[in-house]
C-alpha cells in the first residue's frame, strides 16, 4: 500500500459519519441498561 492510498483510506475514514440510527439505537441500548440495573439494585436493597 503506498502513501496516496493510505492518505485516501485515512481521509476517507475521517469523513465518514457515523450512522444516526446506530448511535440512537446504542444510546438507547445503554439507557435500557442503566435503568434495568438500578431496578436491580433498588429491589435487591428493600428485600
Amino acid at each position: 500500500m503506498n502513501r496516496n492510498t493510505r492518505r485516501a483510506r485515512a481521509i476517507a475514514i475521517a469523513q465518514a459519519k457515523p450512522d444516526t440510527k446506530l448511535v440512537t439505537l446504542r444510546y438507547l441500548m445503554l439507557a435500557a441498561g442503566a435503568t434495568a440495573a438500578s431496578i436491580a439494585a433498588l429491589l435487591s436493597h428493600f428485600i
